[in-house]
Protein backbone atom coordinates (compact mmCIF):
# COMPACT_ATOMS: atom_id res chain seq x y z
CA UNK A 1 0.00 0.00 0.00
CA UNK A 2 1.52 3.43 -0.88
CA UNK A 3 2.08 6.12 1.89
CA UNK A 4 -0.12 9.10 2.07
CA UNK A 5 -0.41 11.42 -1.17
CA UNK A 6 1.44 14.67 0.32
CA UNK A 7 -0.89 17.73 0.73
CA UNK A 8 0.47 20.79 2.34
CA UNK A 9 -2.47 21.49 4.11
CA UNK A 10 -3.08 18.29 5.95
CA UNK A 11 -3.99 18.80 9.65
CA UNK A 12 -2.41 15.78 10.99
CA UNK A 13 0.19 13.97 8.61
CA UNK A 14 0.84 10.49 8.39
CA UNK A 15 4.07 10.23 10.97
CA UNK A 16 2.53 12.63 13.77
CA UNK A 17 1.81 10.02 16.08
CA UNK A 18 4.43 7.14 15.13
CA UNK A 19 8.00 6.61 16.39
CA UNK A 20 10.94 6.83 13.58
CA UNK A 21 11.62 3.17 13.91
CA UNK A 22 8.04 2.74 12.96
CA UNK A 23 7.81 4.87 10.10
CA UNK A 24 10.96 3.16 8.42
CA UNK A 25 9.33 -0.10 9.24
CA UNK A 26 6.05 1.05 7.02
CA UNK A 27 8.24 2.98 4.32
CA UNK A 28 9.82 -0.42 3.71
CA UNK A 29 6.35 -2.39 3.67
CA UNK A 30 5.11 0.27 1.43
CA UNK A 31 8.20 0.30 -1.04
CA UNK A 32 9.98 -2.81 -0.21
CA UNK A 33 11.85 -2.94 -3.53
CA UNK A 34 12.44 1.10 -4.07
CA UNK A 35 16.39 2.43 -3.69
CA UNK A 36 16.22 3.40 0.16
CA UNK A 37 19.91 4.03 0.31
CA UNK A 38 22.82 4.83 -2.41
CA UNK A 39 26.18 5.25 -2.45
CA UNK A 40 27.46 5.58 -6.03
CA UNK A 41 31.02 5.51 -5.01
CA UNK A 42 30.88 2.44 -3.32
CA UNK A 43 28.46 1.04 -5.77
CA UNK A 44 26.04 0.49 -3.25
CA UNK A 45 21.96 0.21 -4.21
CA UNK A 46 20.07 -0.76 -0.83
CA UNK A 47 16.38 -1.20 -0.88
CA UNK A 48 14.59 -0.63 1.62
CA UNK A 49 13.26 -3.93 2.43
CA UNK A 50 17.19 -4.32 3.66
CA UNK A 51 17.52 -1.44 5.01
CA UNK A 52 14.92 -2.12 7.29
CA UNK A 53 16.58 -5.46 7.85
CA UNK A 54 19.91 -3.91 8.71
CA UNK A 55 18.48 -1.70 10.80
CA UNK A 56 16.82 -4.48 12.89
CA UNK A 57 20.15 -6.11 13.08
CA UNK A 58 22.26 -3.31 14.42
CA UNK A 59 19.49 -2.65 17.17
CA UNK A 60 20.05 -5.83 17.85
CA UNK A 61 23.81 -5.03 17.83
CA UNK A 62 23.06 -2.46 20.33
CA UNK A 63 20.60 -4.20 22.68
CA UNK A 64 23.68 -7.05 23.12
CA UNK A 65 26.15 -4.26 24.19
CA UNK A 66 23.10 -3.07 26.92
CA UNK A 67 22.21 -0.02 25.02
CA UNK A 68 18.51 0.61 25.74
CA UNK A 69 15.74 3.38 26.26
CA UNK A 70 17.21 6.62 26.93
CA UNK A 71 20.87 5.41 26.72
CA UNK A 72 22.68 8.05 24.23
CA UNK A 73 25.09 6.24 21.60
CA UNK A 74 27.77 8.84 20.24
CA UNK A 75 28.67 8.82 16.10
CA UNK A 76 31.68 10.03 15.12
CA UNK A 77 31.67 10.12 11.22
CA UNK A 78 31.45 11.41 8.27
CA UNK A 79 29.08 10.57 4.69
CA UNK A 80 28.95 6.70 5.23
CA UNK A 81 26.45 3.99 4.86
CA UNK A 82 26.59 3.01 8.61
CA UNK A 83 25.18 6.59 9.87
CA UNK A 84 21.38 6.47 8.56
CA UNK A 85 21.43 3.03 9.83
CA UNK A 86 22.80 3.65 12.78
CA UNK A 87 20.30 6.64 13.28
CA UNK A 88 17.27 4.27 12.68
CA UNK A 89 18.90 1.94 14.55
CA UNK A 90 19.27 4.00 17.43
CA UNK A 91 16.08 5.41 17.17
CA UNK A 92 14.28 1.83 16.70
CA UNK A 93 15.11 1.05 20.63
CA UNK A 94 14.38 4.46 22.09
CA UNK A 95 18.41 5.18 22.32
CA UNK A 96 19.74 8.72 21.74
CA UNK A 97 21.94 9.21 18.99
CA UNK A 98 24.64 12.02 19.82
CA UNK A 99 26.00 13.55 16.75
CA UNK A 100 29.58 14.44 16.62
CA UNK A 101 31.01 16.71 13.76
CA UNK A 102 33.71 15.03 12.15
CA UNK A 103 35.85 18.31 11.99
CA UNK A 104 35.85 18.01 15.80
CA UNK A 105 39.30 18.53 17.40
CA UNK A 106 41.27 16.54 20.36
CA UNK A 107 39.29 20.10 22.62
CA UNK A 108 35.88 19.43 20.85
CA UNK A 109 36.02 16.06 21.77
CA UNK A 110 36.48 15.71 24.96
CA UNK A 111 33.83 18.51 25.44
CA UNK A 112 31.56 16.41 24.18
CA UNK A 113 32.58 12.69 25.46
CA UNK A 114 32.56 14.60 28.99
CA UNK A 115 29.11 16.71 28.31
CA UNK A 116 26.74 14.32 26.40
CA UNK A 117 27.09 11.25 28.94
CA UNK A 118 27.54 8.69 25.85
CA UNK A 119 26.92 5.12 26.62
CA UNK A 120 28.74 4.18 23.58
CA UNK A 121 30.99 5.78 20.67
CA UNK A 122 30.90 4.56 17.30
CA UNK A 123 33.71 6.10 14.94
CA UNK A 124 35.51 6.08 11.80
CA UNK A 125 39.16 5.96 11.58
CA UNK A 126 39.96 9.58 10.02
CA UNK A 127 38.74 12.20 8.34
CA UNK A 128 41.18 14.21 6.48
CA UNK A 129 44.47 15.02 8.27
CA UNK A 130 42.46 13.78 11.47
CA UNK A 131 43.25 10.70 13.13
CA UNK A 132 40.23 9.88 15.40
CA UNK A 133 42.07 6.49 17.40
CA UNK A 134 44.86 8.76 17.59
CA UNK A 135 42.79 11.60 19.55
CA UNK A 136 40.59 9.30 21.25
CA UNK A 137 43.32 7.18 22.50
CA UNK A 138 45.26 10.58 23.86
CA UNK A 139 42.08 11.09 25.67
CA UNK A 140 41.80 7.65 27.19
CA UNK A 141 45.29 5.79 27.29
CA UNK A 142 43.97 3.24 29.05
CA UNK A 143 41.76 1.86 26.76
CA UNK A 144 41.69 -2.05 27.54
CA UNK A 145 39.70 -5.08 26.01
CA UNK A 146 37.03 -4.53 23.47
CA UNK A 147 33.72 -3.36 25.15
CA UNK A 148 36.08 -2.63 28.48
CA UNK A 149 36.29 1.22 28.87
CA UNK A 150 38.06 2.41 32.57
CA UNK A 151 38.40 5.93 32.67
CA UNK A 152 37.05 7.97 35.77
CA UNK A 153 36.55 11.42 33.51
CA UNK A 154 34.27 9.39 30.86
CA UNK A 155 32.34 7.00 33.04
CA UNK A 156 29.15 6.72 30.89
CA UNK A 157 31.44 5.44 28.05
CA UNK A 158 31.16 1.22 28.19
CA UNK A 159 31.73 0.74 24.61
CA UNK A 160 33.75 2.04 21.54
CA UNK A 161 32.73 0.08 17.71
CA UNK A 162 34.90 0.75 15.12
CA UNK A 163 33.14 1.13 12.00
CA UNK A 164 36.09 0.54 10.06
CA UNK A 165 37.41 -2.71 9.92
CA UNK A 166 40.76 -1.75 11.35
CA UNK A 167 40.02 -1.44 15.22
CA UNK A 168 42.95 -0.60 17.36
CA UNK A 169 42.84 -3.02 21.00
CA UNK A 170 40.69 -1.37 23.40
CA UNK A 171 37.44 -0.61 20.46
CA UNK A 172 35.15 -3.30 18.42
CA UNK A 173 34.77 -3.68 15.39
CA UNK A 174 32.04 -3.57 13.49
CA UNK A 175 31.73 -7.04 12.42
CA UNK A 176 32.12 -8.52 15.92
CA UNK A 177 29.59 -5.61 17.06
CA UNK A 178 26.98 -6.83 14.82
CA UNK A 179 27.78 -10.62 16.03
CA UNK A 180 27.40 -9.99 19.22
CA UNK A 181 23.52 -9.13 18.26
CA UNK A 182 22.97 -12.50 17.01
CA UNK A 183 21.84 -13.43 20.15
CA UNK A 184 19.06 -11.10 20.48
CA UNK A 185 15.39 -12.71 19.95
CA UNK A 186 13.31 -10.79 17.46
CA UNK A 187 10.68 -11.02 19.99
CA UNK A 188 13.13 -8.76 22.32
CA UNK A 189 14.06 -6.20 20.02
CA UNK A 190 9.67 -5.60 19.08
CA UNK A 191 9.13 -5.74 22.95
CA UNK A 192 12.43 -2.86 23.01
CA UNK A 193 10.46 -0.93 20.15
CA UNK A 194 7.25 -1.63 21.25
CA UNK A 195 8.02 1.08 24.39
CA UNK A 196 9.66 4.13 22.35
CA UNK A 197 7.33 6.86 22.34
CA UNK A 198 6.86 9.88 19.59
CA UNK A 199 7.89 12.30 22.09
CA UNK A 200 10.79 10.78 23.56
CA UNK A 201 14.19 12.38 23.05
CA UNK A 202 16.04 11.16 20.06
CA UNK A 203 18.57 12.87 18.96
CA UNK A 204 21.49 15.40 20.42
CA UNK A 205 22.78 18.08 18.15
CA UNK A 206 25.20 20.35 19.02
CA UNK A 207 25.33 24.02 18.03
CA UNK A 208 28.16 26.05 16.66
CA UNK A 209 29.62 27.28 19.61
CA UNK A 210 31.27 30.27 18.22
CA UNK A 211 30.35 32.75 20.98
CA UNK A 212 30.64 29.58 23.84
CA UNK A 213 31.06 26.21 24.22
CA UNK A 214 28.47 24.45 21.90
CA UNK A 215 24.70 23.46 23.61
CA UNK A 216 23.61 20.39 23.10
CA UNK A 217 19.91 20.56 21.60
CA UNK A 218 17.46 17.63 22.06
CA UNK A 219 15.39 16.70 19.59
CA UNK A 220 12.64 14.34 19.78
CA UNK A 221 11.00 11.82 17.22
CA UNK A 222 8.27 14.20 16.66
CA UNK A 223 10.11 17.41 16.28
CA UNK A 224 12.45 16.21 13.75
CA UNK A 225 9.86 13.93 11.65
CA UNK A 226 7.24 16.33 11.61
CA UNK A 227 9.77 19.03 10.24
CA UNK A 228 11.33 15.92 7.51
CA UNK A 229 8.13 15.22 6.42
CA UNK A 230 6.66 18.95 5.94
CA UNK A 231 9.95 20.13 4.38
CA UNK A 232 9.79 17.14 1.47
CA UNK A 233 5.76 18.43 1.41
CA UNK A 234 7.27 21.76 0.51
CA UNK A 235 9.13 20.14 -2.64
CA UNK A 236 6.73 17.86 -3.33
CA UNK A 237 8.81 14.96 -2.60
CA UNK A 238 7.23 11.18 -3.64
CA UNK A 239 8.57 7.67 -3.84
CA UNK A 240 9.79 8.57 -7.13
CA UNK A 241 12.44 10.95 -6.34
CA UNK A 242 16.20 10.56 -5.94
CA UNK A 243 17.34 13.08 -2.91
CA UNK A 244 21.06 14.05 -3.74
CA UNK A 245 22.04 14.79 0.10
CA UNK A 246 25.58 16.56 -0.59
CA UNK A 247 25.39 18.04 2.85
CA UNK A 248 27.08 16.27 5.99
CA UNK A 249 24.80 13.73 7.94
CA UNK A 250 26.21 14.87 11.15
CA UNK A 251 24.26 17.93 10.59
CA UNK A 252 20.48 18.87 11.03
CA UNK A 253 20.36 19.28 7.10
CA UNK A 254 21.40 16.12 6.30
CA UNK A 255 19.92 14.03 9.30
CA UNK A 256 16.32 15.42 9.11
CA UNK A 257 15.69 17.19 6.08
CA UNK A 258 17.90 14.68 4.13
CA UNK A 259 17.61 11.09 5.61
CA UNK A 260 14.28 11.16 7.35
CA UNK A 261 12.96 13.17 4.26
CA UNK A 262 13.60 10.51 2.58
CA UNK A 263 12.42 7.50 4.57
CA UNK A 264 9.08 9.60 5.39
CA UNK A 265 8.45 9.83 1.51
CA UNK A 266 9.43 6.63 0.21
CA UNK A 267 12.57 8.23 -1.81
CA UNK A 268 15.97 6.88 -2.76
CA UNK A 269 18.75 9.03 -0.42
CA UNK A 270 21.70 9.28 -2.66
CA UNK A 271 25.48 10.11 -0.84
CA UNK A 272 27.85 11.44 -3.86
CA UNK A 273 30.68 11.20 -1.23
CA UNK A 274 31.76 10.79 2.06
CA UNK A 275 32.15 14.56 2.39
CA UNK A 276 31.28 17.71 -0.01
CA UNK A 277 33.39 16.94 -3.26
CA UNK A 278 31.41 19.35 -6.09
CA UNK A 279 32.67 17.35 -8.72
CA UNK A 280 31.57 14.05 -6.98
CA UNK A 281 28.06 15.80 -6.37
CA UNK A 282 28.08 17.01 -10.27
CA UNK A 283 28.67 13.43 -11.33
CA UNK A 284 26.42 11.96 -8.88
CA UNK A 285 23.49 13.90 -9.73
CA UNK A 286 23.71 13.03 -13.60
CA UNK A 287 24.62 9.38 -13.40
CA UNK A 288 21.79 8.77 -10.98
CA UNK A 289 19.43 11.27 -12.55
CA UNK A 290 18.51 13.10 -9.15
CA UNK A 291 15.64 15.06 -8.92
CA UNK A 292 16.44 16.73 -5.72
CA UNK A 293 19.44 18.56 -4.53
CA UNK A 294 20.23 19.38 -1.07
CA UNK A 295 23.23 22.23 -0.46
CA UNK A 296 24.24 25.14 1.49
CA UNK A 297 25.13 27.98 -0.78
CA UNK A 298 29.33 27.62 -1.03
CA UNK A 299 28.61 24.20 -1.98
CA UNK A 300 26.44 25.93 -5.03
CA UNK A 301 29.23 27.96 -5.95
CA UNK A 302 31.32 25.50 -6.23
CA UNK A 303 29.37 23.35 -7.97
CA UNK A 304 28.91 26.29 -10.62
CA UNK A 305 33.00 27.12 -11.16
CA UNK A 306 33.60 23.58 -11.91
CA UNK A 307 34.33 23.62 -15.70
CA UNK A 308 32.10 21.00 -16.71
CA UNK A 309 28.70 22.26 -14.86
CA UNK A 310 27.60 23.77 -18.20
CA UNK A 311 27.82 20.36 -20.29
CA UNK A 312 26.21 18.10 -18.20
CA UNK A 313 22.88 16.58 -18.34
CA UNK A 314 20.75 17.91 -15.46
CA UNK A 315 17.15 17.20 -16.83
CA UNK A 316 16.13 15.14 -13.78
CA UNK A 317 16.94 17.90 -11.60
CA UNK A 318 13.84 19.42 -10.63
CA UNK A 319 13.62 20.57 -6.68
CA UNK A 320 15.67 20.69 -3.43
CA UNK A 321 16.90 23.19 -0.86
CA UNK A 322 19.95 25.72 -0.25
CA UNK A 323 19.47 26.68 3.27
CA UNK A 324 22.06 27.14 5.98
CA UNK A 325 23.33 30.29 5.18
CA UNK A 326 22.25 33.72 3.36
CA UNK A 327 20.81 32.40 -0.27
CA UNK A 328 21.81 35.07 -2.48
CA UNK A 329 19.22 35.84 -5.55
CA UNK A 330 21.67 35.40 -8.14
CA UNK A 331 23.18 32.45 -6.68
CA UNK A 332 19.37 31.22 -6.81
CA UNK A 333 18.89 32.10 -10.44
CA UNK A 334 22.37 30.11 -11.33
CA UNK A 335 20.69 26.81 -9.89
CA UNK A 336 17.53 27.47 -11.89
CA UNK A 337 19.32 28.49 -15.00
CA UNK A 338 22.24 26.07 -15.31
CA UNK A 339 21.72 23.24 -13.19
CA UNK A 340 17.93 23.44 -13.95
CA UNK A 341 16.52 23.19 -10.89
CA UNK A 342 12.96 24.68 -11.81
CA UNK A 343 11.51 24.29 -8.15
CA UNK A 344 14.24 25.04 -5.96
CA UNK A 345 13.24 25.97 -2.24
CA UNK A 346 14.66 28.33 0.36
CA UNK A 347 14.84 27.23 4.16
CA UNK A 348 15.23 28.84 7.15
CA UNK A 349 15.76 27.59 10.58
CA UNK A 350 18.45 26.33 13.20
CA UNK A 351 18.85 23.26 15.04
CA UNK A 352 16.55 24.66 18.00
CA UNK A 353 13.99 24.39 15.86
CA UNK A 354 14.36 20.91 14.16
CA UNK A 355 15.65 22.65 12.16
CA UNK A 356 13.29 24.90 9.38
CA UNK A 357 10.80 26.97 10.29
CA UNK A 358 10.03 28.85 6.86
CA UNK A 359 9.93 27.59 3.58
CA UNK A 360 9.22 28.79 0.15
CA UNK A 361 6.91 26.25 -1.80
CA UNK A 362 7.55 24.50 -5.49
CA UNK A 363 4.75 26.41 -6.79
CA UNK A 364 6.04 29.93 -5.35
CA UNK A 365 6.42 32.17 -8.16
CA UNK A 366 10.59 32.67 -8.79
CA UNK A 367 10.51 35.78 -7.36
CA UNK A 368 9.23 34.53 -3.96
CA UNK A 369 11.59 31.42 -3.95
CA UNK A 370 14.97 33.60 -4.41
CA UNK A 371 13.56 36.43 -2.47
CA UNK A 372 12.32 35.37 0.71
CA UNK A 373 12.72 32.11 3.02
CA UNK A 374 9.28 31.49 2.57
CA UNK A 375 6.24 30.73 5.01
CA UNK A 376 5.96 29.13 7.71
CA UNK A 377 5.92 25.39 8.01
CA UNK A 378 1.83 24.38 9.22
CA UNK A 379 1.69 23.74 12.57
CA UNK A 380 3.88 26.60 13.03
CA UNK A 381 3.82 29.83 14.47
CA UNK A 382 5.88 32.51 13.67
CA UNK A 383 6.28 36.34 15.38
CA UNK A 384 8.07 39.31 14.81
CA UNK A 385 9.27 40.84 18.53
CA UNK A 386 10.96 44.16 19.02
CA UNK A 387 14.81 43.75 20.16
CA UNK A 388 14.44 46.78 22.69
CA UNK A 389 10.79 47.45 23.34
CA UNK A 390 10.37 44.19 26.06
CA UNK A 391 9.53 41.74 23.20
CA UNK A 392 6.28 43.33 21.76
CA UNK A 393 5.08 41.91 18.77
CA UNK A 394 5.52 43.80 15.59
CA UNK A 395 3.70 44.18 12.13
CA UNK A 396 4.04 44.23 8.66
CA UNK A 397 7.06 45.50 7.24
CA UNK A 398 8.47 46.35 10.73
CA UNK A 399 12.32 44.46 11.52
CA UNK A 400 12.57 42.15 14.77
CA UNK A 401 14.14 39.23 16.24
CA UNK A 402 11.96 36.13 14.41
CA UNK A 403 10.20 33.97 17.08
CA UNK A 404 8.52 30.68 16.52
CA UNK A 405 6.54 28.29 18.71
CA UNK A 406 4.94 24.88 17.92
CA UNK A 407 5.89 20.96 17.20
CA UNK A 408 9.35 22.10 15.86
CA UNK A 409 10.78 23.58 19.01
CA UNK A 410 13.44 21.37 20.58
CA UNK A 411 12.77 19.97 24.33
CA UNK A 412 15.66 21.91 25.79
CA UNK A 413 19.62 21.70 26.10
CA UNK A 414 20.78 18.89 27.44
CA UNK A 415 22.27 19.76 31.43
CA UNK A 416 21.32 23.04 30.59
CA UNK A 417 18.37 24.68 31.59
CA UNK A 418 19.76 28.32 31.73
CA UNK A 419 20.33 28.56 27.99
CA UNK A 420 16.91 26.73 27.38
CA UNK A 421 15.47 29.32 29.63
CA UNK A 422 17.01 32.08 27.31
CA UNK A 423 16.14 30.83 24.26
CA UNK A 424 12.42 29.70 24.72
CA UNK A 425 9.94 32.10 27.12
CA UNK A 426 7.61 31.34 29.34
CA UNK A 427 4.44 31.07 26.70
CA UNK A 428 7.13 28.18 24.45
CA UNK A 429 8.04 31.27 21.90
CA UNK A 430 11.66 29.94 20.56
CA UNK A 431 14.07 32.88 20.00
CA UNK A 432 15.78 32.52 17.06
CA UNK A 433 18.29 35.23 17.20
CA UNK A 434 17.95 36.49 13.84
CA UNK A 435 16.31 39.64 12.54
CA UNK A 436 13.19 39.40 10.02
CA UNK A 437 10.39 41.28 8.20
CA UNK A 438 7.43 40.05 7.25
CA UNK A 439 6.11 41.05 3.98
CA UNK A 440 2.49 41.44 3.15
CA UNK A 441 1.72 37.99 1.92
CA UNK A 442 2.90 35.96 4.75
CA UNK A 443 6.54 35.89 3.34
CA UNK A 444 9.86 36.40 5.61
CA UNK A 445 12.88 38.12 5.10
CA UNK A 446 15.84 37.37 7.05
CA UNK A 447 17.98 40.68 7.84
CA UNK A 448 20.22 39.80 10.12
CA UNK A 449 22.11 38.04 13.32
CA UNK A 450 21.64 40.16 16.13
CA UNK A 451 24.66 39.25 17.55
CA UNK A 452 26.24 40.37 14.18
CA UNK A 453 24.79 43.79 14.34
CA UNK A 454 27.45 46.81 14.01
CA UNK A 455 27.13 49.60 15.88
CA UNK A 456 28.77 52.58 14.29
CA UNK A 457 28.73 55.57 15.63
CA UNK A 458 24.73 54.96 16.73
CA UNK A 459 23.82 53.55 13.80
CA UNK A 460 22.68 49.80 13.66
CA UNK A 461 23.82 47.88 10.79
CA UNK A 462 22.91 44.14 9.39
CA UNK A 463 25.85 42.95 7.55
CA UNK A 464 23.95 40.48 6.16
CA UNK A 465 21.80 43.67 4.59
CA UNK A 466 25.47 45.19 2.87
CA UNK A 467 26.41 41.60 1.67
CA UNK A 468 23.33 41.08 -0.18
CA UNK A 469 23.02 44.49 -2.06
CA UNK A 470 27.13 44.08 -3.02
CA UNK A 471 26.40 40.63 -4.05
CA UNK A 472 23.91 42.72 -6.67
CA UNK A 473 27.59 43.41 -8.07
CA UNK A 474 28.33 41.34 -10.51
CA UNK A 475 32.00 40.81 -10.28
CA UNK A 476 31.48 39.29 -6.57
CA UNK A 477 30.86 35.74 -6.06
CA UNK A 478 30.93 35.95 -2.61
CA UNK A 479 31.38 38.40 0.59
CA UNK A 480 31.62 38.45 4.26
CA UNK A 481 31.23 41.70 6.24
CA UNK A 482 31.78 41.90 9.54
CA UNK A 483 32.15 44.30 12.26
CA UNK A 484 36.05 45.93 13.39
CA UNK A 485 36.71 47.72 16.28
CA UNK A 486 37.12 51.51 15.83
CA UNK A 487 38.47 54.77 17.46
CA UNK A 488 35.60 56.91 16.61
CA UNK A 489 32.61 55.19 15.65
CA UNK A 490 33.19 52.15 18.17
CA UNK A 491 33.00 49.66 14.97
CA UNK A 492 33.18 49.79 11.32
CA UNK A 493 32.57 47.61 8.54
CA UNK A 494 35.02 45.18 7.28
CA UNK A 495 34.67 43.52 3.79
CA UNK A 496 35.90 40.28 2.98
CA UNK A 497 35.00 40.12 -0.94
CA UNK A 498 35.66 37.00 -4.07
CA UNK A 499 35.51 37.87 -6.98
CA UNK A 500 34.37 35.77 -9.83
CA UNK A 501 37.35 33.91 -11.73
CA UNK A 502 37.64 36.16 -14.57
CA UNK A 503 36.46 39.28 -12.90
CA UNK A 504 38.45 42.01 -11.54
CA UNK A 505 37.22 44.92 -9.37
CA UNK A 506 39.19 47.40 -6.99
CA UNK A 507 38.20 49.03 -3.55
CA UNK A 508 37.33 52.53 -5.75
CA UNK A 509 34.98 50.42 -7.87
CA UNK A 510 33.19 49.00 -5.12
CA UNK A 511 32.80 52.38 -3.48
CA UNK A 512 31.70 53.86 -6.66
CA UNK A 513 29.05 51.19 -6.73
CA UNK A 514 28.24 51.83 -3.56
CA UNK A 515 27.49 55.68 -3.84
CA UNK A 516 23.91 56.60 -3.99
CA UNK A 517 22.44 53.40 -3.73
CA UNK A 518 22.83 52.98 -0.06
CA UNK A 519 23.46 54.59 3.11
CA UNK A 520 27.23 55.88 3.07
CA UNK A 521 27.73 54.77 6.65
CA UNK A 522 26.73 51.20 4.87
CA UNK A 523 29.54 51.58 2.93
CA UNK A 524 32.46 48.89 4.17
CA UNK A 525 35.58 51.04 5.13
CA UNK A 526 37.69 48.14 4.97
CA UNK A 527 37.86 45.52 2.25
CA UNK A 528 39.92 42.67 1.81
CA UNK A 529 39.90 40.68 -1.62
CA UNK A 530 40.13 37.13 -0.64
CA UNK A 531 40.40 33.95 -2.69
CA UNK A 532 38.79 31.86 0.11
CA UNK A 533 36.80 32.07 3.77
CA UNK A 534 37.37 30.13 6.58
CA UNK A 535 34.21 27.31 6.25
CA UNK A 536 32.59 25.29 9.23
CA UNK A 537 32.34 21.46 7.65
CA UNK A 538 28.65 22.23 6.62
CA UNK A 539 30.01 24.93 4.20
CA UNK A 540 29.61 28.32 6.44
CA UNK A 541 31.76 30.76 6.78
CA UNK A 542 33.17 31.80 9.85
CA UNK A 543 32.62 35.03 10.58
CA UNK A 544 34.00 35.33 13.98
CA UNK A 545 37.39 33.89 12.46
CA UNK A 546 37.04 37.19 9.56
CA UNK A 547 36.26 39.29 12.48
CA UNK A 548 39.27 37.93 14.86
CA UNK A 549 41.32 38.27 11.65
CA UNK A 550 40.92 41.40 10.19
CA UNK A 551 41.34 43.35 13.94
CA UNK A 552 44.36 41.93 14.39
CA UNK A 553 45.17 43.20 10.87
CA UNK A 554 44.45 46.55 11.78
CA UNK A 555 46.06 46.66 14.77
CA UNK A 556 43.36 45.96 17.50
CA UNK A 557 43.00 43.27 20.01
CA UNK A 558 39.97 41.05 20.02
Amino acid sequence: MPLPEPRITQEKPWVDSLTIGEVLRKTAQAFPDHDGLVFPKINLHMSYAEYDRQVDTIAKGLLALDIHKGDHVALWATNVPEWPLLQMATARIGAVLVNINPAYGLHDLEYALTQCDMKALFLIDRFRSSDYFAMLTTLMPELKEPGTIANEKFSFLKSVVSIRSNAPDGMLRWEDFLARGKVVDDFILADKAGVVEPDDLVNIQYTSGTTGRPKATMLSHRNILLNAYYVAECQSITEKDLMCIAVPFYHCFGCVMGTLGAVVRGAAMVSPAEYFDAAATLETLESEKATVIYGVPTMFVAMLEEKDVDSRDFSALRTGVMAGALCPPNLMRDVIERMGADEITIAYGLTEASPVITQTRTGDPVELRVETIGKPLPGIEVKIIDINDGGKTLGVGQPGELCCRGHNVMLGYYKNSEATEKTIDADGWLHSGDVAVMRKDGYYKITGRIKDMVNRGGEKIFPDEIEAFLLTQGAIEEVAVVGVPDKKYGEELCAWIRLHKSKTLSEDDIRAFCKGKIAHYKVPRYMKFVESFPLTVTGKIQKFKIRQQAAKELGFEV
